[in-house]
C-alpha cells in the first residue's frame, strides 16, 4: 500500500510539471456560411490536421456555422449571440476562429459576451476588406492575398488571340465585395482587351449569354453565391453551370473550382490558408500571445490546371507557365501498371520466342522425320532387291514349272499339226494350258516387278489374308530349295486392315527368310516354319514361328536396332526396316522366345474401321 501510494504522488508530481498535457484546451471555429460548402469545409479539415499535429495539448474543436447568406437578418444576429453565449457559459473557450469577414465583424461585436477572456483568430479576410476597424489585443489575423491579374495573364498568354474577357460573379455582398477588388486589380488590363463584367443578372439569363459568346473571348469566375434575382446558390455547383455553357475557356482564382469547369490558373489554396490559420492558433495555445504578431499576409497560390479542360480547348501542356500543376490527368494503362506491364510483355516475349524456336524445331524434326523416312524407303528398297537375290532360286522354279508346261504342250501341238487327221478338241486344250501357263508366269513376274518398285507409301484397305498368301507364294521356292515346310494357319473370315502392300509383303518375307536362315543348321525333318493370322479384338495379328535357335535373351533389346544383325553376310537392317514399317501401320512388332525352341515374331495391326463389326 506505502509502495502504491508513492507511485501515486509521484505521477501526479509528473503531471503537474507538464501543464500542457493536465488540461484540454477548447477552439471554437466560427463560420460565417455552412461549413459543408466545400471552400469552408476544406478549410475546416485542413485546420483541424494541423491544429491536431501541431499542439502539444489535447485540443477539442468546436464549430458553428451562422449560414448569413440565408439567415442574415439583425433580429437572427442578436439571437445568435444568445444562443451561442448560453451554449458556452459553462465551457472556457481559448480561441475563437472567424473565419471571412462577416464572422470577424460578429466576434468584433459580440465577442466578449459569446466567449469570454478567450482570444480570436481570423482568416479568409484579404486587406481590403478590413476597411478601418481596430482591433483589440486579443485580435489576430491571416490575411488572405488575393490575386486576380496572375490568373488573366496566363489566360491572355495561352490564348493570344483573345480580344473580350467576360468576369462573372454574384450578386451577394460577398460576391460584390471580390468583383470590386478584382475590378480595381484587373483595370491595367482594360488597353489590351475589353473586359466586360456579367453581374446582377439571373443564372438562367447568365448561362444563355455566356452559350453566345463572340469568337476569341475568354471567362474569369470568381463566386457565386446568389443571383441577380435573389436566388442563393453554391459557387463550386454554379461553376460547372456555367463551364459546361459557355462557349469559351473558362478560368478561375480559388483552387476549389479546379476539376469542376475552370481550365485553371494562379489559384488561391483555402486548405493552405486553414493550414496557416491552425499554426498561428497552435502558437497562441502554447502561450504568450501578446508576443504573436496581429496581422500576417502570406501567399497560397499555386499554378494548377485540369488536363481535360486543356484538352477540350487544345491548350498544349508545353505551353503552360514553368512549374505549372496538372491535375485530372486520365493516367494511361501504361502510367498506372508500368510494372505489371512490362512483366507480363517480358513473359509474352519470351513465351513467343520459346514458341518460335519450338515452332523451327518442330519444322527441322518434320523435315528430319520427312528425309528419315526417305531414306528408309530407299534402305527398304534396297532391302527388297537384297531378297529378290535370296529369292533367284524360288523365283526360277516358279518360272520354269509353267515355262516347262509351255515347251511340252508346245511340242505336242506341232506334233499333233503333222498328223493326216487333226484332233481339235485336244489342241484346244493344250492352247489352254498354254494360256494358263503363261499367266501363271506373268503372275510370278508381276509379284516380282511389285516386290522391287520404288513406289511411295500408300495406305488402302487391304485382306491381310491375301498378302500372307503372296508372300508365301513368293518364298515357295526357296522353301523347297532349302527343304523349309512352310505351314500357313489363315482364317476363313478376311482381315481388313489399311496398309501398303508392298511394304507389309516386305515385312513378312524379311521375317519368313530370316527364319528359315535361323534354321539350316537343322536336319530337314525340323526345319519348319509356321505362319498363323487371327483377329484379336479390334486387331489383327500374324504370327511367323520357327524351330531355330531363338533369340539371346542379352541381345532382346537390339534386335530391331539398326546394324544389328546375327548372319555372317547380313547388312542388319531388315528388322529395323520391318519394325519401321509396322509402326508406320500404327502397329506393333515383338519377338519372343517359345517355351521348346525358336523364336516367335508376332505383328499386331490396328483394323479398317468397321472390319471389326464385319468380322
Amino acid at each position: 500500500m506505502r509502495l502504491r501510494a508513492l507511485l501515486l504522488v509521484v505521477a501526479c508530481l509528473i503531471v503537474g510539471s507538464r501543464p500542457g498535457l493536465s488540461e484540454t484546451r477548447r477552439v471554437v471555429l466560427l463560420f460565417d456560411e455552412r461549413v459543408e460548402l466545400p471552400g469552408l469545409s476544406q478549410l475546416e479539415a485542413e485546420f483541424v490536421r494541423t491544429l491536431n499535429s501541431s499542439s502539444s495539448s489535447r485540443v477539442d474543436v468546436y464549430r458553428e456555422a451562422m449560414d448569413l447568406s440565408r439567415f442574415g437578418s439583425g433580429p437572427y444576429r442578436t439571437l445568435l449571440r444568445d444562443f451561442l453565449k448560453e451554449k458556452y457559459k459553462d465551457k472556457k473557450v481559448d480561441v475563437a476562429v472567424a473565419v471571412m469577414a462577416p464572422s470577424l465583424d460578429f466576434m468584433l461585436d459580440n465577442g466578449s459576451e459569446v466567449f469570454p477572456g478567450a482570444q480570436v483568430v481570423f482568416c479568409g479576410i484579404d486587406r481590403t476588406q478590413l476597411g478601418d476597424r481596430g482591433f483589440p489585443s486579443n485580435v489576430h489575423g491571416i490575411l488572405v492575398k488575393r490575386e486576380y491579374a496572375p490568373t488573366l495573364e496566363i489566360a491572355l498568354a495561352l490564348h493570344p488571340a483573345a480580344v473580350k474577357v467576360f468576369v462573372v460573379g454574384g450578386a451577394s455582398d460577398f460576391d460584390t465585395s471580390l468583383l470590386a477588388a478584382a475590378r480595381q486589380e484587373l483595370a491595367a488590363f482594360e488597353r489590351r482587351v475589353s473586359i466586360e463584367y456579367l453581374t446582377g443578372l439571373p443564372l438562367k439569363d447568365l448561362l444563355a449569354k455566356l452559350s453566345q459568346l463572340p469568337p476569341n473571348a475568354l471567362v474569369l469566375y470568381t463566386t457565386f453565391f446568389q443571383d441577380g434575382a435573389g436566388a442563393a446558390f453554391v459557387p463550386h455547383e454554379v461553376i460547372g453551370r456555367l463551364s459546361a455553357a459557355a462557349n469559351a475557356p473558362v478560368y478561375g482564382f480559388l483552387d476549389q473550382y479546379l476539376g469542376r469547369g475552370i481550365v485553371g490558373g494562379s489559384l488561391y489554396s483555402i486548405a493552405d490558408h486553414g493550414s496557416k490559420a491552425a499554426r498561428l492558433t497552435s502558437q497562441i495555445l502554447a502561450g504568450a500571445p501578446e508576443n504573436v504578431p496581429p496581422l500576417r499576409e502570406v501567399s497560397s497560390n499555386r499554378l494548377q490546371f485540369d488536363a481535360r479542360q486543356l484538352r477540350r480547348w487544345g491548350i498544349a501542356e508545353s505551353r503552360l507557365p514553368s512549374g505549372s500543376q496538372i491535375n485530372f490527368r486520365e493516367v494511361s494503362a501504361w502510367d498506372r501498371y508500368r510494372w505489371q506491364i512490362a512483366i507480363v510483355g517480358g513473359a509474352l516475349a519470351f513465351q513467343a520466342v520459346l514458341i518460335t524456336g519450338l515452332l523451327y524445331e518442330r519444322r527441322r524434326r518434320q523435315f528430319a522425320e520427312v528425309e528419315a523416312r526417305q531414306r528408309m524407303a530407299e534402305l527398304a528398297h534396297v532391302n527388297r532387291y537384297s531378297m529378290a537375290g535370296e529369292l533367284t532360286t524360288s523365283i526360277a522354279h516358279e518360272l520354269n514349272q509353267p515355262l516347262g508346261s509351255i515347251l511340252v504342250n508346245t511340242e505336242t501341238a506341232a506334233l499333233m499339226l503333222e498328223q493326216p487327221s487333226l484332233d481339235t478338241t485336244e489342241l484346244k486344250e493344250i492352247l489352254s494350258d498354254i494360256r494358263r501357263d503363261d499367266q501363271r508366269a506373268g503372275e510370278v513376274i508381276r509379284r516380282l516387278r511389285s516386290l522391287l518398285m520404288r513406289a511411295p507409301f500408300e495406305a488402302k484397305e487391304i485382306d491381310l489374308n491375301e498378302v500372307v498368301a503372296e508372300a508365301l507364294d513368293l518364298v515357295s521356292g526357296l522353301a523347297h530349295a532349302r527343304d523349309v515346310t512352310v505351314e500357313n494357319i489363315l482364317p476363313a473370315e478376311p482381315l481388313r486392315v489399311r496398309g501398303d502392300r508392298i511394304q507389309l509383303q516386305q515385312v513378312l518375307l524379311n521375317l519368313i527368310i530370316n527364319a528359315a536362315d535361323a534354321m539350316e543348321h537343322l536336319d530337314k525333318s525340323r526345319r519348319k516354319i509356321v505362319v498363323r493370322a487371327a483377329q484379336d479384338r479390334d486387331f489383327a495379328e500374324i504370327e511367323i514361328v520357327d524351330n531355330g535357335p531363338g533369340i539371346l535373351a542379352a541381345k532382346f533389346s537390339e534386335v530391331f536396332e539398326p546394324l544389328f544383325t546375327t548372319k555372317p553376310n547380313g547388312m542388319g537392317m531388315g528388322l529395323s526396316i520391318a519394325r519401321t514399317i509396322v509402326e508406320a501401320h500404327d502397329g506393333q512388332i515383338s519377338v519372343e522366345n517359345r517355351v521348346g525352341q525358336g523364336a516367335a515374331f508376332r505383328i499386331r495391326l490396328p483394323l479398317a474401321p468397321g472390319a471389326g463389326a464385319a468380322s
